[in-house]
């Protein structure tokens, strides 16, 4: 329900949730909220949703009447700033998650603007907020809108916890817990929160994070307590840990909840989802959002990739989560009967589409490793590479009847697929669900900034792009490779930059689209940005601040352009690379006709201007030699 009219037409005398999102309510479990409060429902408990309120009306947040057990706050599937502002801090123009599309109908900051919101309308009611926002902000953490620090947001939203992470199992845990009669603030127990107290006596075995004001003091402080939490991201060797703050607060992070299990992950996408938008979004368009992931299917969860610029570490973990075949074909099955169906699955993925089983047996009992990552910066010899599981999936899908293709948009680890020994996946990758050109997210062929990102180096993405094109020929496939790249991440100079762009001379290609890159929270890569310190070693970093040298950086991506003529030649000459302007092949640029004409008019009313002088000290001395001065 999302009026109070509709929950008394379900004969609700009172909710026991409201779940308060920054989204259009959409009731497919691509949605956080949608899964949240299906399981909620599943486990006998009344929610009901209100969707983007008016954040400058109190009265607005009340609609529902006062919950039994309290309110749950997100602001929707993505972080509401990076929601609203490109990384060049503009807004944005368009919300895919809002009716017709339509920009500012949620606050910056939303999951603190409304949980402060609740605060003053219902002093004492229980508020836990969730999702990716508060997830990534629950300790202390720069924000790069702003450019400041900033305390948890815990503290600043006035809430009572934090369900970081994915949250099915916490949440079930927090409201078994409120529904029994255990008092909010006794809720300490619980893994996969985040609470405060001024008390720790009670706590054991816990990793104390340096204080908020000494990492306020002291940036390499902060960079010391990002690379505790980094280490700290699982649920089987992750210790709890606790952030002082002034007057004697603590914010305390219990360990994170366990990864699903396979039937958990069934049941979470057996709920009986309407796999629409709500209908009272029709007259206004609908909801953008939907279709990109109305004929997608969603097959695992987790990333044990470890690129340093990506969040998933942090909120859905390094350890992989997969559902059964039976329970993506059966969603499949359904997705076939929609009457707009017109016989293509648009992607069946996840973070990594190509991870379908954790990289090696010891994470489900040991936990991932601390102090190594699975891919980077070589793969791990205990890296346990197989696609099969994942092309017997495929197959599966391909053979349904009504099905025409189906499609893998989700990003392929290719490193992980080179690692492969049997070349079926990528035989049947390149032959069956590459829709005329595969995406893959090289970011940069600098090794040197490859390594700040966390990325294999480009010799490797080159035995890709190799192997690719000669699987295309065996095949009689004209199918290309569109390359995500990112400019101006930290270790990237002028000089990387232009060592990228002379690839792509070599190449032959300029990319469409430039991801400048963004420093969201909860990164290794932000902190870098923040910092000038790569947390993993404590070493200096160098971080492209300033906005006209990203311009640059970003401009010599797409050289080609001749809206970026200038910013590539103001780049080279700054990188003290002319040698790159001019006629020759091996040129980014030519001198514009109008910048030779430029120059040679600046000589000409040079060279006039040293006659005009030149008569003017003749006359002078004329006049001299007459006494007139």
């Amino acid at each position: 329900p999302m009026t109070i009219e509709e929950v008394q037409q379900l004969g609700i005398e009172q909710l026991d949730f409201v779940y308060v999102t920054g989204d259009a309510y959409v009731d497919h479990p691509s949605f956080g909220h949608a899964i949240i409060t299906r399981l909620l429902q599943a486990h006998g408990y009344h929610v009901g949703i209100i969707a983007q309120p008016d954040w400058k009306n109190e009265d607005s947040i009340a609609v529902l009447g006062t919950p039994r057990l309290g309110f749950l706050v997100s602001s929707g599937n993505m972080d509401s700033m990076v929601n609203h502002y490109y990384v060049s801090k503009k807004h944005r123009d368009s919300d895919a998650y809002t009716p017709g599309g339509a920009p500012y109908k949620r606050p910056d900051h939303a999951t603190v603007v409304y949980s402060n919101l609740i605060r003053r309308k219902f002093k004492n009611i229980p508020i836990i907020i969730g999702g990716i926002e508060a997830s990534l902000r629950r300790m202390a953490h720069y924000d790069y809108w702003s450019n400041s620090f900033k305390r948890s947001i815990l503290l600043d939203s006035q809430a009572d916890l934090i369900s970081y992470g994915m949250g099915e199992k916490s949440i079930i845990e927090i409201a078994d817990a409120l529904n029994s009669g255990i008092a909010v603030k006794d809720l300490s127990f619980i893994a996969g929160t985040v609470y405060k107290t001024k008390d720790i006596s009670s706590l054991y075995d816990y990793e104390l994070l340096p204080s908020y004001d000494a990492m306020t003091a002291e940036k390499i402080q902060y960079a010391k307590s990002f690379k505790i939490q980094y280490d700290n991201t699982d649920p089987f060797n992750g210790k709890t840990l606790v952030e002082p703050y002034p007057n004697g607060v603590y914010v305390v992070q219990n360990i994170p909840q366990k990864p699903l299990s396979t039937q958990e992950m069934d049941d979470v996408y057996a709920l009986p989802y309407q796999r629409t938008y709500h209908p009272c979004y029709e007259a206004q368009g609908g909801v953008p959002a939907i279709s990109e992931i109305k004929f997608s299917l969603v097959s695992n969860r987790g990333c044990f990739g470890g690129c340093n610029f990506c969040a998933l570490t942090f909120h859905q973990g390094r350890t992989i989560q997969v559902r059964s075949h039976d329970s993506i074909i059966a969603e499949a099955n359904q997705m076939i009967q929609a009457p707009d169906f017109k016989g293509y699955i648009h992607d069946v993925g996840g973070p990594t589409a190509n991870f379908r089983r954790p990289s090696c047996q010891k994470q489900m009992t040991l936990g991932v490793c601390k102090n190594r990552q699975c891919l980077f910066p070589q793969p791990c010899p205990n890296l346990e590479v197989d696609h099969a599981d994942y092309l017997t999936l495929l197959r599966r899908l391909r053979a349904l009847p009504g099905v025409k293709k189906v499609f893998i948009r989700s990003g392929i680890r290719f490193d992980y697929l080179l690692a492969d020994r049997d070349d079926a996946f990528f035989r049947e990758l390149v032959e069956h669900h590459v829709s005329g050109q595969l995406k893959v997210a090289p970011e940069h062929i600098s090794d040197a900034v490859l390594e700040k990102m966390g990325k294999p180096g480009k010799a490797v993405y080159e035995r890709f792009v190799r192997q690719y094109n000669r699987l295309n020929e065996q095949l009689g496939k004209k199918q290309f490779l569109v390359p995500y790249l990112m400019s101006s991440h930290p270790g990237s100079t002028l000089k990387e930059a232009i060592e990228l762009a002379e690839y792509l001379r070599d190449l032959g290609y300029m990319p469409e689209q430039v991801q400048d890159f963004y420093p969201t929270p909860s990164t290794v890569s932000a902190v870098m940005y923040y910092t000038g310190i790569d947390p993993r070693n404590g070493e200096p970093v160098y971080v492209c601040r300033n906005p006209h040298e990203k311009a640059m950086q970003r401009a010599l991506i797409q050289y080609r352009n001749p809206k970026n003529h200038a910013l590539v030649m103001e780049a080279l000459i700054k990188g003290g690379r002319e040698d790159l302007i001019g006629f020759d092949r091996k040129c980014l640029i030519r001198p514009r006709k109008d910048a030779h004409r430029n120059a040679a008019k600046t000589s000409a009313d040079g060279r006039r201007g040293d006659l005009k002088s030149g008569k003017k000290k003749t006359i002078r001395n004329v006049h001299r030699k007459k006494g007139k001065g």
